[in-house]
């Protein structure tokens, strides 16, 4: 604050007549100082417009700054930690990484966004990173589909994925039943293996990965080096994969 009273008077005064220390100052000239400030203000707001601008854009930047430096420092958990879901081209020319909770509203509107960015695109790899911070449903969700990755592969990860991001109503054994019964899979298998230890690491993990990338919610995407904290539109996401293409080479 002080910097910003400090910038408006130097708008304010010219420049032959400043001779300005404020630690120097009298109460009596303080007070008039402020008062000045407080009249150009008031007159002209706009100026506090424009300087909360600008503060704005410096934290952004330096926000950026700071992600780009944790993504870089936990490239291997984020990219190659040997046992989350890997979707869309395994060899693509981009990676995303999306940490979600299925009981998130955010993650359920981007789940056909990044659906469509994935199969349009053609060369996009594609991470999931189970984070279930939204109470018991979500661990539930989660459990169920880290087991059915666990016990049954790949595809059938890739339908409870699906299955429990557009899911209404509760997270109960019937549910995670119908699904597994639908999709083929050994239901007695996957849910008796959702209490496996193995899950929990998995969980932990997750956790411990976002505590240092100083994520507390969701969604929450990597790509192209950079993190989108938060709902990015389909738009968004495919201006970032071309300039993290475009960076690279």
């Amino acid at each position: 604050m002080k910097a910003l009273l400090l910038s408006t008077a130097l708008v304010l005064a010219p420049l032959t007549a400043i001779a300005l220390d404020l630690t120097n100052m009298t109460a009596a000239e303080k007070e008039a100082f402020g008062a000045q400030i407080r009249e150009y203000l008031l007159e002209n707001p706009q100026v506090l417009r424009e300087a909360i601008a600008v503060l704005e854009q410096r934290q952004e930047a330096e926000q950026a700054e700071a992600d780009q430096a944790l993504v870089a420092a936990n490239t291997a958990d984020l990219y190659d930690d040997g046992y989350s879901w890997i979707g869309g081209n395994p060899e693509g020319d981009v990676t995303i990484v999306e940490f979600l909770d299925y009981s998130c509203g955010f993650c359920k509107r981007a789940h056909p966004e990044v659906t469509e960015l994935v199969e349009s695109d053609g060369n996009i790899r594609l991470i999931i990173k189970e984070f279930p911070i939204l109470g018991e449903q979500s661990l539930i969700a989660s459990r169920f589909a880290i087991a059915a990755l666990q016990t049954e592969g790949p595809a059938a990860y890739k339908v409870a994925n699906d299955k429990l991001i557009t899911l209404e109503g509760e997270v109960n054994d019937a549910a995670l039943r119908e699904i597994a019964d639908a999709a083929g899979m050994e239901t007695e298998k996957v849910m008796d293996a959702m209490a496996a230890p193995e899950i929990d690491g998995v969980i932990a993990q997750n956790r411990a990965l976002a505590q240092r990338l100083q994520i507390n919610g969701t969604p929450t995407f990597v790509m192209g080096g950079q993190m989108i904290r938060g709902y990015l539109p389909l738009d968004g996401m495919r201006q970032i994969v071309a300039e993290a293409r475009d960076t690279a080479n």
